[in-house]
């Protein structure tokens, strides 16, 4: 499309605005000039009766004029938005530079200078100008127009791939109101070559030339089927040239059927994340789940709605929704409405402390498969106030669950656990590892339910999550708040935790935790800067402010406990923790006993005492300090 090829001119010629914006007022300036003869002498006389010297005031007055400018700052001026203040900047501009050059002329005795064109000049010249920047801006404005449809501003990409990703993209963008400037491939067998129009300039390390990039408004990597090493190494590259990065649906994204190539979309800290995709036993899990009553309690949250969404590929006979949050079981239910309409649902309000709820519940419906996804999970919120409602819920809950799935005669019962029940400092993991250890006591009670939980670090973008927190600062113009520079997470997509999640109800032996492998930990100052640089901003526009580590909160999270054992199973990603419990009848009844109390007498901080005589390694009121391991290892500690 000629308007297109249009703006990608304009586009590379714009980092060189202001010399060519001189030399074009230089050309104005010297046409006005003959003009003004014209218009003095007439046709027949405008060149004959000249001075000989006109040649040299000719280059004196340009000069002139040229000084004027630069010193008035016209040259910094963007044509395409020129309005009534570039006027007067350039009227007093020119009525200056005429003035000095009426008075060189005068004073220089050069008499064959015609007055009247000393005089006109200044008002041609003016008019010319004005009259270039009108003519740019209803050029620029109607090219916006036909590329846009008359809304926003142009966008210009510069897209990062040349495969067929790619080709579809610079094919379909045109219609979004984009204009591709051209693209970058380490494959040297596209070089020179044209797709779609838009040429291939270089390689992916060309994306920080400048003259690459020139008049580029956007990176656009187009990636999909390259290997998660090369997609961040290509995002890197990118996020260091300031400009915003956006990338296509990944291959996950577009086998889902969910998005288009065309559809870009921002980069997500999960792109950033540089692990392969997850590969599952596909007919195992099917084998699992279809033809199944499936119940998941904490159906709306971020891990429980993504369990719902991924169980429901798997065709089972019915889906049970246990949620305590009334618009959380609605969007989750709107949801599976939409992507599987033939799929029964039953929509429950239920809270996982009340056992004879859960009773009538397990015992109408008679799940086959149970997902334990209930819990409260923010750290410094269940630190003081809230430490025995997290406590019920997480401990309690999880008894109270298990204990209705194996009265009912449920199948398996899985158990989603954390990190931070590992070597506990806070009160939210260590009722996290007070619930596996009374699942894992529960697992010796001969029960014919498979009793499993599964452990792993944060995933990205669950609710109360540090990055839509990080964007949102962003956005406001900062600062991002961090707690400490050398804070540490393992992190996790949430469909790549849930098919892990599967997969570990597949292989499942009761009594097992199973430990994600989660890669390794992220630092989260290095996150926050990513994030920084890839909505077009630089460290030093939007800080960072460090905020101190927060109450219960640690400077690096393990997965396994110090005194376990780990073993690998059938899935590389997956290894199990043999835990060395020695939880009896007598520890579980009196730790029931107390959570069974209709309320816990004493302050926040004697509940974080009682709680520890039940959990030994739980080291309350101080951050533990501990060097992240990974599943595989056996953790140390930094004394």
């Amino acid at each position: 499309m000629i308007w297109h090829r249009l703006d990608r001119t304009l586009a590379r010629w714009r980092p060189h605005r202001k010399p060519l914006t001189l030399a074009l007022d230089a050309l104005v300036v010297a046409i006005c000039w003959n003009f003004t003869y014209l218009f003095r002498l007439g046709f027949e006389r405008w060149w004959s009766d000249r001075p000989v010297y006109d040649g040299w005031v000719l280059l004196g007055v340009v000069a002139t004029y040229l000084s004027v400018f630069v010193v008035a700052g016209v040259p910094r001026g963007m044509w395409r938005f020129s309005g009534f203040g570039e006027v007067k900047r350039l009227t007093l501009s020119c009525g200056v530079a005429g003035a000095l050059c009426a008075v060189g002329v005068l004073m220089a005795q050069l008499y064959g200078v015609p007055r009247a064109v000393l005089a006109v000049h200044p008002f041609v010249t003016l008019m010319g100008l004005c009259m270039t920047r009108i003519a740019y801006r209803m050029v620029y404005e109607h090219s916006r127009a036909q590329i846009t449809g008359g809304q926003g501003e142009v966008r210009r990409a510069i897209v990062m791939g040349a495969g067929e990703a790619a080709r579809l993209l610079v094919a379909g963008l045109p219609q979004q109101g984009w204009t591709v400037l051209g693209l970058l491939d380490d494959d040297p067998a596209k070089r020179g070559a044209r797709i779609s129009g838009a040429p291939v300039l270089g390689t992916f390390d060309d994306v920080v030339d400048p003259r690459v990039t020139a008049g580029a408004t956007h990176i656009i990597t187009a990636l999909p089927g390259s290997t998660a090493t090369q997609r961040r190494r290509a995002i890197g590259l990118a996020a260091s040239t300031s400009l915003p990065v956006l990338t296509v649906p990944s291959v996950s994204e577009l086998q889902s059927g969910g998005a288009r190539v065309e559809r870009i979309r921002a980069i997500e800290p999960e792109d950033l994340l540089g692990r392969e995709p997850v590969v599952l036993d596909e007919a195992g899990i099917a084998d699992l789940v279809s033809g199944k009553t499936v119940l998941v309690t904490g159906a709306g949250g971020s891990i429980g709605s993504e369990l719902c969404r991924q169980l429901a590929r798997y065709g089972p006979a019915r889906m049970v929704l246990y949620e305590l949050s009334e618009f959380a079981l609605y969007q989750i239910e709107q949801q599976l409405g939409e992507l599987h309409p033939g799929l029964p649902l039953v929509r429950l309000m239920g809270d996982v402390k009340d056992l004879a709820h859960l009773r009538a519940t397990f015992g109408t419906h008679r799940p086959h498969l149970v997902f334990h996804a209930a819990a409260f999970k923010h750290v410094p919120l269940m630190e003081d106030d809230n430490a025995w409602a997290a406590l019920q819920n997480n401990t309690l809950g999880t008894y109270h669950a298990a204990l209705a799935a194996m009265e009912s005669g449920a199948e398996r019962f899985v158990m989603i656990s954390t990190d931070k029940a590992v070597n506990p400092t806070n009160v939210m993991g260590a009722s996290k590892r007070a619930a596996e250890r009374v699942l894992s006591h529960l697992a010796t009670q001969g029960s014919g339910t498979v009793l499993s939980a599964v452990r792993f670090g944060n995933v990205l973008g669950s609710s109360g999550s540090v990055i839509p927190k990080f964007k949102e600062q962003i956005a406001r113009g900062g600062p991002v708040t961090v707690t400490h520079p050398d804070i540490t997470r393992y992190f996790m997509t949430i469909p790549e935790a849930v098919r892990l999640v599967l997969q570990s109800a597949v292989l499942a032996r009761t009594g097992q935790v199973y430990v994600l492998d989660m890669g390794e930990p992220v630092k989260i100052v290095e996150l926050a800067r990513d994030l920084i640089r890839l909505s077009g901003h630089r460290e030093n526009e939007i800080g960072i402010v460090f905020s101190g580590l927060r109450p219960g909160e640690k400077l690096y999270e393990e997965l396994l406990a110090d005194a376990d054992l780990t073993q690998p199973s059938a899935h590389p990603r997956l290894r199990i923790a043999r835990l060395n419990d020695d939880a009896g009848e007598t520890w579980t009844g009196e730790l029931l006993g107390w959570l069974g109390e209709p309320r816990s007498e004493g302050s926040p901080a004697s509940q974080r005492e009682r709680l520890a005589r039940f959990i030994p390694e739980y080291k309350p009121g101080r951050p533990v300090e501990r060097r992240a391991v990974s599943a595989g290892s056996p953790a140390t500690s930094v004394p």
